[in-house]
Protein backbone atom coordinates (compact mmCIF):
# COMPACT_ATOMS: atom_id res chain seq x y z
CA UNK A 1 0.00 0.00 0.00
CA UNK A 2 2.76 2.54 0.78
CA UNK A 3 3.90 1.87 -2.84
CA UNK A 4 0.08 3.00 -4.08
CA UNK A 5 0.22 5.84 -1.94
CA UNK A 6 3.56 7.26 -2.98
CA UNK A 7 2.43 6.86 -6.50
CA UNK A 8 -1.10 8.71 -6.48
CA UNK A 9 1.27 11.84 -4.09
CA UNK A 10 3.63 11.85 -7.26
CA UNK A 11 0.86 11.88 -9.87
CA UNK A 12 -0.97 14.82 -8.33
CA UNK A 13 2.29 16.77 -7.25
CA UNK A 14 3.26 16.38 -11.19
CA UNK A 15 -0.45 16.17 -12.33
CA UNK A 16 0.22 18.41 -15.05
CA UNK A 17 3.73 16.55 -16.21
CA UNK A 18 2.79 12.88 -16.76
CA UNK A 19 5.57 12.56 -19.25
CA UNK A 20 8.31 14.01 -16.36
CA UNK A 21 6.53 11.56 -13.80
CA UNK A 22 7.19 8.88 -16.02
CA UNK A 23 10.94 9.54 -17.17
CA UNK A 24 11.83 10.70 -13.69
CA UNK A 25 10.54 7.39 -12.14
CA UNK A 26 13.26 5.41 -15.18
CA UNK A 27 15.88 7.46 -14.46
CA UNK A 28 15.45 6.52 -10.93
CA UNK A 29 14.99 3.08 -11.29
CA UNK A 30 11.44 3.06 -9.61
CA UNK A 31 9.22 4.33 -7.80
CA UNK A 32 10.90 4.19 -4.49
CA UNK A 33 13.60 5.27 -5.67
CA UNK A 34 12.23 8.22 -5.99
CA UNK A 35 10.74 9.01 -2.80
CA UNK A 36 14.00 7.96 -1.17
CA UNK A 37 15.85 10.55 -2.53
CA UNK A 38 13.02 12.91 -2.75
CA UNK A 39 15.37 15.13 -0.70
CA UNK A 40 18.30 14.79 -2.82
CA UNK A 41 16.86 13.58 -6.54
CA UNK A 42 19.82 15.12 -8.32
CA UNK A 43 21.90 12.21 -6.59
CA UNK A 44 19.98 9.86 -8.92
CA UNK A 45 18.65 11.87 -11.59
CA UNK A 46 21.91 14.56 -11.69
CA UNK A 47 19.51 16.26 -14.56
CA UNK A 48 16.40 16.72 -12.58
CA UNK A 49 15.49 20.51 -12.89
CA UNK A 50 15.61 22.95 -9.64
CA UNK A 51 11.34 23.10 -10.16
CA UNK A 52 11.42 19.64 -9.90
CA UNK A 53 13.69 19.84 -6.88
CA UNK A 54 11.06 22.11 -5.32
CA UNK A 55 8.04 20.08 -6.00
CA UNK A 56 9.50 16.75 -4.31
CA UNK A 57 11.15 18.72 -1.31
CA UNK A 58 7.83 20.02 -0.67
CA UNK A 59 5.27 16.59 -1.32
CA UNK A 60 3.64 16.32 2.02
CA UNK A 61 0.62 18.16 1.04
CA UNK A 62 0.19 15.79 -1.61
CA UNK A 63 0.89 12.63 0.29
CA UNK A 64 -1.78 13.91 2.20
CA UNK A 65 -3.71 14.15 -0.20
CA UNK A 66 -2.89 10.66 -1.64
CA UNK A 67 -4.14 9.00 1.67
CA UNK A 68 -7.45 11.05 1.67
CA UNK A 69 -8.04 9.68 -1.64
CA UNK A 70 -6.44 6.08 -1.03
CA UNK A 71 -9.59 6.27 2.09
CA UNK A 72 -12.23 7.68 -0.14
CA UNK A 73 -11.35 4.81 -2.96
CA UNK A 74 -11.39 2.20 -0.60
CA UNK A 75 -15.03 3.20 0.69
CA UNK A 76 -16.47 4.25 -2.83
CA UNK A 77 -15.04 0.68 -4.10
CA UNK A 78 -12.53 2.51 -6.72
CA UNK A 79 -9.63 0.95 -8.14
CA UNK A 80 -6.02 2.51 -8.02
CA UNK A 81 -4.15 1.30 -10.79
CA UNK A 82 -0.78 1.86 -11.06
CA UNK A 83 1.55 1.99 -14.45
CA UNK A 84 3.71 -0.74 -14.37
CA UNK A 85 2.76 -2.22 -11.06
CA UNK A 86 -1.08 -3.70 -11.33
CA UNK A 87 -2.22 -5.82 -13.63
CA UNK A 88 -5.90 -4.19 -14.29
CA UNK A 89 -3.74 -0.99 -15.51
CA UNK A 90 -4.30 -0.78 -19.78
CA UNK A 91 -1.62 -2.41 -21.08
CA UNK A 92 -1.78 -0.84 -24.74
CA UNK A 93 -1.53 2.42 -22.44
CA UNK A 94 1.66 1.76 -20.98
CA UNK A 95 2.90 1.90 -24.43
CA UNK A 96 2.81 5.77 -24.29
CA UNK A 97 4.92 7.77 -23.02
CA UNK A 98 2.66 10.62 -21.69
CA UNK A 99 -0.04 7.65 -19.68
CA UNK A 100 -1.08 8.99 -17.01
CA UNK A 101 1.01 7.10 -13.90
CA UNK A 102 -1.87 6.63 -11.81
CA UNK A 103 -5.43 5.80 -12.50
CA UNK A 104 -8.76 5.41 -11.10
CA UNK A 105 -11.18 3.10 -12.02
CA UNK A 106 -14.81 1.87 -11.11
CA UNK A 107 -16.30 -1.16 -13.12
CA UNK A 108 -16.08 -4.39 -13.24
CA UNK A 109 -15.02 -4.90 -16.85
CA UNK A 110 -11.08 -5.82 -17.71
CA UNK A 111 -9.48 -3.25 -19.40
CA UNK A 112 -7.50 -5.37 -21.24
CA UNK A 113 -10.19 -6.85 -23.68
CA UNK A 114 -8.51 -8.65 -27.07
CA UNK A 115 -10.51 -6.54 -28.66
CA UNK A 116 -10.70 -2.44 -27.94
CA UNK A 117 -12.31 0.32 -30.00
CA UNK A 118 -12.87 4.01 -28.92
CA UNK A 119 -15.97 5.56 -30.80
CA UNK A 120 -15.80 9.26 -30.56
CA UNK A 121 -17.57 12.22 -31.92
CA UNK A 122 -19.46 15.51 -31.99
CA UNK A 123 -21.85 16.37 -29.30
CA UNK A 124 -24.26 17.50 -32.08
CA UNK A 125 -25.04 14.36 -33.51
CA UNK A 126 -26.96 13.68 -36.26
CA UNK A 127 -29.75 10.79 -37.08
CA UNK A 128 -27.08 10.11 -39.49
CA UNK A 129 -24.75 9.88 -36.75
CA UNK A 130 -26.97 7.61 -34.67
CA UNK A 131 -27.95 5.41 -36.81
CA UNK A 132 -24.99 4.31 -38.21
CA UNK A 133 -23.27 3.74 -34.67
CA UNK A 134 -26.73 1.62 -33.79
CA UNK A 135 -26.05 -0.76 -36.65
CA UNK A 136 -22.39 -0.47 -36.88
CA UNK A 137 -22.57 -2.20 -32.96
CA UNK A 138 -25.23 -4.49 -33.52
CA UNK A 139 -22.67 -5.62 -35.60
CA UNK A 140 -19.44 -5.74 -34.44
CA UNK A 141 -21.37 -7.89 -31.35
CA UNK A 142 -22.18 -10.66 -33.29
CA UNK A 143 -18.17 -11.36 -34.30
CA UNK A 144 -16.80 -9.86 -31.35
CA UNK A 145 -19.01 -10.46 -28.12
CA UNK A 146 -15.70 -9.60 -25.79
CA UNK A 147 -15.28 -5.90 -28.17
CA UNK A 148 -14.27 -3.31 -25.34
CA UNK A 149 -15.91 0.12 -26.57
CA UNK A 150 -14.46 3.57 -24.83
CA UNK A 151 -15.59 6.75 -25.13
CA UNK A 152 -15.61 10.42 -23.20
CA UNK A 153 -19.74 9.93 -21.96
CA UNK A 154 -19.91 13.40 -23.42
CA UNK A 155 -23.35 14.41 -25.45
CA UNK A 156 -23.71 13.34 -28.82
CA UNK A 157 -21.94 10.24 -30.47
CA UNK A 158 -20.23 9.11 -27.31
CA UNK A 159 -22.86 8.71 -25.06
CA UNK A 160 -24.72 6.97 -28.24
CA UNK A 161 -21.70 4.45 -28.71
CA UNK A 162 -21.45 3.84 -24.69
CA UNK A 163 -25.67 3.43 -24.90
CA UNK A 164 -25.61 0.83 -27.82
CA UNK A 165 -23.07 -1.14 -26.19
CA UNK A 166 -24.96 -1.66 -23.40
CA UNK A 167 -27.84 -2.44 -25.23
CA UNK A 168 -26.10 -5.40 -27.11
CA UNK A 169 -24.30 -7.26 -23.85
CA UNK A 170 -20.88 -4.81 -24.70
CA UNK A 171 -18.72 -3.81 -21.89
CA UNK A 172 -17.99 0.01 -22.01
CA UNK A 173 -15.52 2.47 -20.75
CA UNK A 174 -16.42 6.56 -19.83
CA UNK A 175 -13.10 8.06 -19.55
CA UNK A 176 -14.38 11.25 -17.57
CA UNK A 177 -11.88 14.56 -17.16
CA UNK A 178 -12.70 14.80 -13.53
CA UNK A 179 -12.99 12.91 -10.10
CA UNK A 180 -15.16 9.96 -9.94
CA UNK A 181 -16.86 11.81 -7.70
CA UNK A 182 -18.89 13.33 -9.83
CA UNK A 183 -20.80 12.52 -13.29
CA UNK A 184 -20.43 15.52 -15.98
CA UNK A 185 -22.92 16.02 -17.37
CA UNK A 186 -25.07 15.49 -15.08
CA UNK A 187 -27.65 14.02 -17.63
CA UNK A 188 -25.60 10.89 -17.93
CA UNK A 189 -25.53 10.03 -14.29
CA UNK A 190 -27.83 7.02 -15.07
CA UNK A 191 -26.04 5.98 -17.79
CA UNK A 192 -23.08 6.46 -16.05
CA UNK A 193 -24.34 3.46 -12.92
CA UNK A 194 -25.49 1.18 -15.32
CA UNK A 195 -21.96 1.87 -16.69
CA UNK A 196 -20.50 0.42 -13.92
CA UNK A 197 -22.31 -3.09 -13.91
CA UNK A 198 -21.56 -2.96 -17.31
CA UNK A 199 -18.12 -1.54 -18.18
CA UNK A 200 -16.81 1.40 -15.87
CA UNK A 201 -15.78 4.35 -15.34
CA UNK A 202 -11.72 5.54 -15.96
CA UNK A 203 -10.52 8.79 -14.85
CA UNK A 204 -6.35 9.92 -14.07
CA UNK A 205 -8.06 12.26 -11.52
CA UNK A 206 -8.92 12.30 -7.74
CA UNK A 207 -12.12 12.99 -6.54
CA UNK A 208 -12.90 16.70 -5.46
CA UNK A 209 -11.08 17.88 -9.69
CA UNK A 210 -13.48 19.67 -11.63
CA UNK A 211 -13.18 19.38 -15.28
CA UNK A 212 -11.61 22.33 -17.57
CA UNK A 213 -11.10 22.74 -20.89
CA UNK A 214 -7.18 21.27 -20.79
CA UNK A 215 -8.45 18.35 -19.05
CA UNK A 216 -10.97 17.30 -21.16
CA UNK A 217 -7.88 17.04 -24.13
CA UNK A 218 -5.47 15.27 -21.54
CA UNK A 219 -8.56 12.93 -21.46
CA UNK A 220 -8.71 12.33 -24.84
CA UNK A 221 -5.55 10.78 -24.63
CA UNK A 222 -6.78 7.98 -22.45
CA UNK A 223 -9.45 7.03 -24.84
CA UNK A 224 -7.14 7.21 -27.29
CA UNK A 225 -3.78 5.33 -26.12
CA UNK A 226 -6.35 2.47 -24.52
CA UNK A 227 -7.91 1.18 -27.29
CA UNK A 228 -6.46 -0.40 -30.74
CA UNK A 229 -8.12 2.31 -33.10
CA UNK A 230 -9.87 5.33 -32.75
CA UNK A 231 -13.41 5.69 -35.18
CA UNK A 232 -15.00 9.21 -35.83
CA UNK A 233 -17.86 9.05 -36.33
CA UNK A 234 -18.90 12.48 -37.13
CA UNK A 235 -16.87 15.73 -36.15
CA UNK A 236 -16.76 19.08 -37.37
CA UNK A 237 -13.74 20.51 -38.72
CA UNK A 238 -12.41 21.35 -35.48
CA UNK A 239 -13.02 19.84 -31.52
CA UNK A 240 -12.34 17.16 -29.66
CA UNK A 241 -12.79 14.10 -31.94
CA UNK A 242 -10.45 15.27 -34.27
CA UNK A 243 -7.90 16.21 -31.28
CA UNK A 244 -8.28 11.94 -30.15
CA UNK A 245 -7.67 11.20 -33.66
CA UNK A 246 -4.34 13.01 -34.15
CA UNK A 247 -3.05 11.90 -30.68
CA UNK A 248 -3.75 7.80 -31.95
CA UNK A 249 -2.32 8.66 -34.81
CA UNK A 250 1.18 10.15 -32.82
CA UNK A 251 0.15 6.77 -30.47
CA UNK A 252 0.88 4.36 -33.93
CA UNK A 253 -2.95 3.64 -33.35
CA UNK A 254 -5.60 2.43 -36.16
CA UNK A 255 -7.57 5.87 -37.02
CA UNK A 256 -10.95 5.08 -38.91
CA UNK A 257 -13.80 7.86 -39.92
CA UNK A 258 -17.03 7.57 -41.35
CA UNK A 259 -17.75 9.68 -44.62
CA UNK A 260 -20.86 12.09 -45.18
CA UNK A 261 -21.64 14.09 -47.69
CA UNK A 262 -19.06 17.13 -48.58
CA UNK A 263 -21.78 19.64 -47.54
CA UNK A 264 -22.59 18.45 -43.75
CA UNK A 265 -20.67 20.36 -41.05
CA UNK A 266 -20.82 17.38 -39.33
CA UNK A 267 -19.20 15.52 -41.45
CA UNK A 268 -16.18 18.02 -42.14
CA UNK A 269 -13.86 16.29 -39.67
CA UNK A 270 -14.42 12.63 -40.94
CA UNK A 271 -14.15 14.07 -44.77
CA UNK A 272 -10.76 15.87 -43.78
CA UNK A 273 -9.06 13.01 -41.90
CA UNK A 274 -10.42 10.58 -44.68
CA UNK A 275 -8.89 12.67 -47.57
CA UNK A 276 -5.46 13.55 -45.51
CA UNK A 277 -4.96 9.84 -45.40
CA UNK A 278 -5.23 9.83 -41.59
CA UNK A 279 -8.20 7.91 -41.20
CA UNK A 280 -9.45 4.75 -43.34
CA UNK A 281 -12.94 5.19 -44.75
CA UNK A 282 -15.14 2.58 -42.60
CA UNK A 283 -18.96 2.63 -43.56
CA UNK A 284 -19.55 -1.27 -42.17
CA UNK A 285 -18.63 -3.46 -39.47
CA UNK A 286 -16.66 -5.48 -41.95
CA UNK A 287 -14.03 -2.66 -42.66
CA UNK A 288 -13.11 -2.43 -39.27
CA UNK A 289 -12.83 -5.91 -38.86
CA UNK A 290 -10.68 -5.94 -42.05
CA UNK A 291 -8.53 -3.21 -41.15
CA UNK A 292 -7.26 -4.14 -37.59
CA UNK A 293 -6.81 -7.82 -38.89
CA UNK A 294 -9.46 -9.71 -36.98
CA UNK A 295 -9.69 -12.12 -40.06
CA UNK A 296 -11.01 -15.12 -37.81
CA UNK A 297 -13.62 -12.86 -36.44
CA UNK A 298 -14.77 -11.75 -40.49
CA UNK A 299 -14.54 -15.53 -41.17
CA UNK A 300 -17.33 -16.01 -38.93
CA UNK A 301 -19.23 -13.37 -39.42
CA UNK A 302 -19.12 -14.22 -43.32
CA UNK A 303 -20.09 -17.72 -42.35
CA UNK A 304 -23.15 -16.45 -40.41
CA UNK A 305 -24.37 -14.08 -43.32
CA UNK A 306 -24.67 -17.82 -45.11
CA UNK A 307 -26.70 -19.19 -42.59
CA UNK A 308 -24.49 -20.81 -40.33
CA UNK A 309 -25.66 -18.42 -37.35
CA UNK A 310 -29.05 -20.22 -37.52
CA UNK A 311 -27.52 -22.90 -34.91
CA UNK A 312 -27.35 -19.91 -32.70
CA UNK A 313 -31.38 -20.22 -32.39
CA UNK A 314 -31.69 -24.29 -32.00
CA UNK A 315 -35.30 -23.45 -29.90
CA UNK A 316 -37.16 -21.71 -31.92
CA UNK A 317 -40.16 -22.53 -33.91
CA UNK A 318 -40.20 -22.91 -37.42
CA UNK A 319 -42.23 -19.77 -38.12
CA UNK A 320 -40.21 -17.71 -35.38
CA UNK A 321 -36.79 -19.14 -37.27
CA UNK A 322 -38.38 -17.59 -40.11
CA UNK A 323 -38.56 -14.11 -39.13
CA UNK A 324 -34.82 -14.24 -37.94
CA UNK A 325 -33.84 -15.87 -41.23
CA UNK A 326 -35.62 -12.17 -42.89
CA UNK A 327 -34.54 -9.64 -40.06
CA UNK A 328 -30.65 -11.56 -40.91
CA UNK A 329 -30.95 -10.56 -44.72
CA UNK A 330 -32.62 -7.23 -44.12
CA UNK A 331 -32.95 -6.08 -40.45
CA UNK A 332 -35.27 -3.45 -39.15
CA UNK A 333 -38.41 -4.55 -40.87
CA UNK A 334 -41.68 -3.63 -40.37
CA UNK A 335 -44.46 -5.51 -39.45
CA UNK A 336 -46.84 -5.17 -42.53
CA UNK A 337 -43.46 -5.94 -44.21
CA UNK A 338 -43.11 -9.38 -42.57
CA UNK A 339 -46.53 -10.31 -42.61
CA UNK A 340 -46.45 -9.97 -46.33
CA UNK A 341 -42.98 -11.79 -46.85
CA UNK A 342 -43.89 -14.72 -44.23
CA UNK A 343 -47.47 -15.54 -44.92
CA UNK A 344 -48.06 -15.36 -41.04
CA UNK A 345 -51.16 -12.76 -40.58
CA UNK A 346 -50.52 -9.84 -38.43
CA UNK A 347 -52.04 -10.89 -35.03
CA UNK A 348 -49.99 -14.17 -34.80
CA UNK A 349 -47.09 -12.39 -35.79
CA UNK A 350 -47.19 -10.02 -32.97
CA UNK A 351 -47.20 -13.18 -30.70
CA UNK A 352 -44.26 -14.56 -32.57
CA UNK A 353 -42.64 -11.53 -32.27
CA UNK A 354 -43.48 -10.45 -28.35
CA UNK A 355 -41.75 -13.96 -27.66
CA UNK A 356 -38.69 -12.93 -29.64
CA UNK A 357 -38.61 -10.05 -27.70
CA UNK A 358 -38.70 -11.77 -24.30
CA UNK A 359 -35.88 -14.19 -25.93
CA UNK A 360 -34.23 -10.71 -26.33
CA UNK A 361 -33.24 -11.64 -30.20
CA UNK A 362 -35.70 -8.59 -31.48
CA UNK A 363 -36.42 -5.48 -29.98
CA UNK A 364 -39.57 -3.12 -31.26
CA UNK A 365 -38.74 0.82 -32.68
CA UNK A 366 -41.29 3.01 -32.83
CA UNK A 367 -43.85 2.31 -36.46
CA UNK A 368 -43.77 -1.43 -35.92
CA UNK A 369 -40.06 -1.58 -37.18
CA UNK A 370 -38.69 -4.88 -35.44
CA UNK A 371 -34.39 -4.82 -35.27
CA UNK A 372 -32.99 -8.18 -34.89
CA UNK A 373 -30.46 -7.84 -31.53
CA UNK A 374 -28.29 -10.82 -31.79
Amino acid sequence: MPSTLHAMALAHALRFSPTVLNTLCAHAGSLDAVIQHRNDIRSVVPDASERLQHTLQNLDDSLKRAEQELAFCEQKHIQVLVRGTDSGYPARLMQCDDAPYVLYYRGTAPLNATHTISIVGTRNATTYGKDFVQRLIADLCHAMPDLLVVSGLAYGIDICAHREAMEHGLNTIGVLAHGLDTIYPASHRNDANRMVMHGGLLSEYMSGSKADKMQFVQRNRIVAGMTDATLVVESADKGGALITARIAREYNRDVLAVPGRHNDATSKGCNLLIRENVAALVTSAENIIETLGWQNDIQQWQQRDKGVEQQLFPNLTNDEQHIVELLQKENDLNVNTLSVQTGIDVGQLFALLFNLEMLGIVKPYAGGVYHLVR
